[in-house]
């Protein structure tokens, strides 16, 4: 499923090795510390709501998560986190945004521009790639199938889209439903967890991706880069 993170498919969790695990979660701990800064209580701070859902789907331990929202609630040592977005192209001309958290901009802009210069790429300037894109929210669900009473409620309860592949369904929704859709759909449905992401309003098909993956791979390793997206199908 392109036009999201590659290490957000339900395929590539069971394919993570233990060299990336670590990787993976220092970016998903990352994640729920920005969140906490608007509050500790998952219930009543959505956005903390769904990055630890996220960190949970992918076996984060929850003494990692606790940690990581003492630190970003502001009772508990830590460093402090920057959010940026990185625009740019892989090889091809392919649009790619880049969201960083990081506690060195200096650093993580050296390490984004490096990786995609090494792999036929560069970066951008601001708004040179995200006119491209719409801003969505999006609900994974847990099961690979739904059935047809299922869409319909699903559809019903407010969403736009729901797009299945072989591997992980996805509902999409405008981004300011994304939590009255999800609050809706998790008594029709078991969801595994959401997320505001960008989707490509035009994508584009390469018949070799071999360049572009060894990007995306090389992003997955950077502890400083989390999602990425792209206009390819």
């Amino acid at each position: 499923m392109s036009g999201h993170s590659k290490w957000a498919t339900t395929k590539h969790k069971k394919a993570l090795i233990d060299s990336k695990r670590s990787s993976l979660f220092t970016k998903l701990t990352k994640n729920i510390q920005i969140a906490a800064r608007d509050g500790a209580d998952t219930e009543m701070n959505f956005k903390l709501r769904m990055a630890v859902d996220k960190a949970r789907s992918y076996s984060v331990p929850k003494e990692n998560i606790e940690r990581a929202i003492t630190r970003g609630s502001g009772t508990g040592e830590g460093t402090a986190l920057e959010e940026m977005i990185y625009e740019g192209y892989g090889p091809n001309g392919v649009a790619i945004i880049i969201e960083v958290v990081t506690d060195n901009k200096n650093r993580a802009a050296s390490d984004i521009r490096h990786i995609l210069s090494k792999h036929g790429g560069a970066l951008g300037a601001s708004n040179s790639v995200l006119w491209q894109f719409d801003r969505v929210g999006v609900i994974y669900l847990k099961n690979t199938g739904v059935t047809d009473e299922q869409e319909l409620a699903i559809i019903d309860a407010g969403a736009n889209d729901i797009e299945v592949s072989d591997d992980s369904v996805r509902v999409i929704t405008n981004m300011v439903d994304l939590q009255k859709v999800q609050e809706a759909i998790k008594n029709i449905v078991e969801i595994d967890n959401a997320e505001l992401e960008y989707i490509a309003k035009n994508k584009v098909k390469l018949e070799d991706t071999e360049s572009l993956d060894k990007l995306f791979d090389a992003l997955d390793e950077n502890e400083d880069a989390g999602n990425y997206y792209s206009n390819i199908e």
